[in-house]
């Protein structure tokens, strides 16, 4: 069995270069012939827009057409390879997970919304965004990788609302209610039953409604949100790893380390340092 080559950028294992990185399909096909192999990125989603040309995008068992003005949004592990036209231009943006996790508010929505691929088209906010964005990462001016996540964060919010609605969201209007009380009080260690009698609903009632908008139960819904909220804690605060775990209840900080880990593959201070460096 071949196993699939896992990248930060194509052909690249070294550490990420920048807070958000952004070439063009002009600076990179090329060396590849205009064809890119299947690859995947584990730890980093990615948004392509063509401006001029074509592209035929092979995604999972699924293949897309891309043209002038379409957009193509694939999320961390998903493998994805392409078979570029000859001088076809647009950008390459790639979002390092530390910057897809600080996105706050904390909501369930939003991360459902950018867990899957999709392509669409080019809106003029979204170019307006991208542009942006693209130009500040080209300069030196003080303060651009805050300017530049900030940008970064804009952007991927406006990808989440064009993702197709039926994947992500809430199928009953409780769970809004949910997202807000998790929300408010995730930094109180509440448990799905806590959760349950605020909403007034049974336990299992609520673990259904959760399983039925995400996949996941009420328990695995309430440790995203609070492992999404301490990503942002640890990649842009100095706040100390056990203080970030008895932010959300934890006061065993080898039990929140434990925790992160079975949620993100890596220890808190591996996350911290991994989007630092």
């Amino acid at each position: 069995m071949i196993e699939t080559p896992n990248f930060t950028l194509l052909g690249e294992t070294t550490h990420f270069p920048d807070v958000v990185h952004c070439e063009t399909f002009l600076a990179r096909a090329p060396t590849h012939k205009w064809i890119i192999p299947t690859h995947r990125h584990a730890q980093m989603a990615q948004l392509f827009e063509i401006t001029s040309g074509t592209v035929l995008a092979k995604i999972d068992d699924a293949t897309i057409n891309l043209s002038d003005g379409d957009f193509l949004y694939v999320p961390a592990q998903c493998v994805h390879g392409f078979d570029v036209a000859p001088h076809t231009d647009g950008k390459i943006m790639s979002f390092p997970q530390p910057i897809l996790t600080s996105i706050g508010p904390t909501s369930n929505a939003l991360p459902s919304a950018l867990d899957q691929f999709f392509s669409g088209k080019v809106m003029p906010q979204l170019a307006s965004l991208t542009n942006t964005l693209s130009e500040t990462l080209n300069t030196s001016q003080m303060f651009r990788q805050q300017i530049a996540v900030g940008l970064a964060h804009a952007v991927l919010g406006t990808i989440a609302s064009l993702a197709p609605s039926t994947q992500f969201m809430p199928s009953d209007p409780r769970l809004a209610d949910f997202d807000a009380f998790i929300l408010q009080h995730q930094k109180l260690g509440l448990s799905a039953t806590d959760y349950a009698a605020l909403l007034g609903v049974s336990t299992g009632h609520l673990s259904r409604l959760c399983r039925d908008a995400t996949g996941r139960g009420a328990g695995a819904y309430i440790e995203r949100s609070t492992m999404n909220e301490a990503c942002r804690l640890l990649a842009f605060t100095r706040m100390p790893v056990a203080e970030v775990g008895y932010q959300f209840g934890y006061s065993d900080p080898s039990y929140f380390s434990k925790r992160f880990r079975a949620a993100r593959g890596q220890t808190p201070t591996q996350y911290r340092t991994a989007f630092a460096s």
